[in-house]
């Protein structure tokens, strides 16, 4: 018997719009040497790096928030999506000079899907050391692909 293939479910999870803007930045910084300077809103705000497992039954999420104070990020579920949002704010605004900024400042969203049946008491998150970890319990076998048949359709 072959080995099972493993699928991802959460293949396309990266929004290209926001990896277009994330490379877009990435060339202003090495033409101007002055990266995420510009305001942001939802459409072209930075994305945390983020990293979606299956540990047990449980699916995890775990997005990279260095500099985000935890009363900035907030996590919500809504129409079997999982919304993080927050920002990263500048805590010295008006009293520095800087000479180089690469990090990005401003708002961030990351919308996931999540599988059916989920809910809020499913859900737990939490914050530490510049890591947000979602957990949402019993949910990683629900998010496998399955599998549909496909009959010969008559002709006629």
């Amino acid at each position: 018997m072959a080995p099972k293939k493993f699928t991802n479910p959460f293949h396309g999870v990266v929004d290209m719009i926001t990896e277009m803007n994330r490379v877009s930045d990435a060339m202003a910084t090495v033409e101007t040497g002055q990266a995420g300077h510009r305001e942001r809103g939802y459409a072209d705000a930075w994305s945390p790096p983020t990293d979606i497992l299956a540990r047990g039954e449980d699916l995890v999420i775990r997005c990279e928030v260095a500099g985000v104070f935890e009363e900035d990020v907030s996590v919500s579920l809504s129409h079997g999506v999982l919304t993080i949002h927050g920002e990263r704010r500048r805590d010295e605004e008006g009293t520095v000079v800087y000479y180089s900024s690469e990090r990005f400042m401003g708002t961030f969203r990351r919308e996931i899907a999540l599988p059916d049946g989920v809910s809020e008491k499913d859900i737990e998150a939490s914050y530490g050391e510049g890591l947000l970890e979602v957990v949402v319990r019993g949910a990683a076998n629900a998010a496998a692909p399955r599998a549909i048949s496909v009959r010969r359709r008559k002709r006629g």
